[in-house]
């Protein structure tokens, strides 16, 4: 039976850790806002580059299949299994199975056995649930601390799918969790390089929206490249927004699930804390009463 001190000792300890736990409850509730306030900054930025290429697609709607954005027929055959794939994970525990899932998503989508050519992981604890993608070690990004590191780890990102497509490679993925709601999330990936002309030549054809037509004077395909490298920057930068708001969302609900635990556990030690106390102190006064008894 556990005596009177461990057992205080042992609230103490459960206290302290409902301290922590609440720490890291209000943290990731801060965090949460800040990576969801980042990505809906990027919205407007991101409707300025769309109406940015749908002005220059609108005059030469077939300008984008002609870039070095879109492969050639042949490169596009063989890009129907991603050459590449970027996965976003954490670089921190406690957020339950957030990159045991996004591991799970990136396997089954690939399939068994498939290995890829390049891949890099952002967050080293995702790595260790993608070792069989390909032989030898992959490229690990830190995970941003804050939204103001977004930007930094992006153009990382970019110099190196850069770096790829100058290799020959056909295909790029993009893996990553995205919120759903407060504390859920989902895995889910797209397709990065290359791009669906299509998709944006449907864009192109649709009204302006204004009366005042655009105007450009650099040259088509420059401004092209340019639009085209910002489209690049907010698919890869919302992406590491929803991730990172998506983890601190799990570990609030871990954290949540911690509280309720700890809280459990605390009343039950508590309650047999007073019950030994209380045991004590009874038969501290039955010894002073026997005592009282044999002296008179």
């Amino acid at each position: 039976m556990a005596s009177i001190e461990s057992l205080k000792q042992r609230m103490e300890n459960l206290e302290d850790l409902e301290q922590i736990v609440r720490t890291m409850k209000a943290l990731s509730a801060a965090s949460i806002r800040q990576y969801e306030r980042a990505a809906a900054a990027l919205a407007e930025y991101e409707g300025t580059v769309e109406l940015g290429l749908r002005a220059v697609l609108r005059d030469a709607p077939q300008a984008l299949a002609a870039s070095r954005e879109h492969p050639d027929a042949a490169a596009e055959r063989s890009a129907g299994t991603p050459a590449a794939i970027i996965v976003l994970g954490t670089d921190h525990g406690l957020c339950g199975r957030f990159n045991e899932a996004m591991a799970e998503h990136v396997r089954e989508h690939l399939g068994a056995g498939h290995a890829v050519r390049h891949w890099l992981a952002v967050g080293e604890r995702v790595a260790p649930g993608l070792e069989h993608l390909a032989g030898g070690l992959p490229q690990i990004f830190p995970t941003p601390s804050s939204a103001a590191g977004i930007t930094a780890i992006v153009q990382r990102l970019l110099l190196r799918v850069d770096a790829w497509r100058a290799e020959g490679i056909a295909r790029v993925d993009l893996y990553h969790n995205r919120p759903t709601g407060r504390a859920g999330y989902e895995p889910g990936h797209q397709r990065l390089f290359p791009l669906d002309p299509t998709r944006f030549q449907r864009r192109a054809q649709a009204p302006w929206p204004s009366r005042r037509l655009p105007l450009y004077t650099l040259p088509r395909g420059q401004l092209l490249g340019h639009l085209l490298r910002q489209h690049y920057f907010s698919v890869l930068f919302r992406a590491c927004a929803e991730s990172l708001a998506a983890e601190h969302g799990s570990r609030l609900a871990a954290m949540q699930a911690a509280e309720k635990n700890l809280d459990e556990r605390l009343e039950e030690i508590t309650g047999h804390y007073r019950r030994e106390r209380q045991a004590a102190i009874t038969s501290e006064l039955l010894d002073v009463v026997a005592g009282f008894e044999a002296a008179s």
